[in-house]
């Protein structure tokens, strides 16, 4: 199974995609969309999901995954953030794609075992986990491979497909 795992982000939105059987996992690809801070939050939207649509394209995921929200004290990052994820999910519906939802907490559990993990420790499993020796940068990146690498899990005590 191929998964696309997103890291949202409305100045940068991390991608990592893998292919899995649940318990072993590759590298394809990973990434991150970047958006001019100076924009529109409307012009940034459609950036980040039209390049998520080329992606989708490109790389053929099977599944998709991204991280909920969590609650922000900044009201108004929290708010953008939920905007990102929304186009996120709209262009997973529309290319097809099962989308599983993960809390923030769920995904470091996964990764590092403990769900209150540093960046830098889920950056480190996810190296591990992957086989790589470069560290993966930048961190949203890594994010997003951690997403896919949850999701993979989860998929696979499930035994289903999402």
């Amino acid at each position: 199974m191929r998964v696309l795992g997103i890291d949202c982000g409305s100045q940068v939105t991390g991608y990592g995609v893998i292919d899995t059987d649940g318990t072993r996992h590759k590298l394809v690809e990973t990434g991150v969309i970047r958006t001019e801070p100076s924009e529109a939050l409307p012009r940034r939207l459609l950036v980040i999901g039209d390049r998520l649509k080329e992606i989708i394209a490109e790389l053929a995921p099977d599944e998709a995954a991204v991280e909920d929200t969590f609650h922000n004290v900044n009201a108004r990052s929290a708010l953008r953030l939920t905007h990102v994820r929304g186009v996120v999910l709209y262009v997973a519906a529309q290319a097809g794609l099962p989308c599983g939802e993960y809390a923030p907490a769920a995904v470091k559990r996964a990764v590092v075992g403990n769900g209150r993990a540093e960046k830098e420790q889920v950056e480190w499993m996810v190296r591990v986990l992957l086989g790589l020796t470069q560290p993966v940068r930048p961190l949203d990146a890594s994010d997003a491979l951690a997403v896919a690498i949850c999701h993979a899990a989860n998929t696979a005590v499930v035994g289903v497909s999402r």
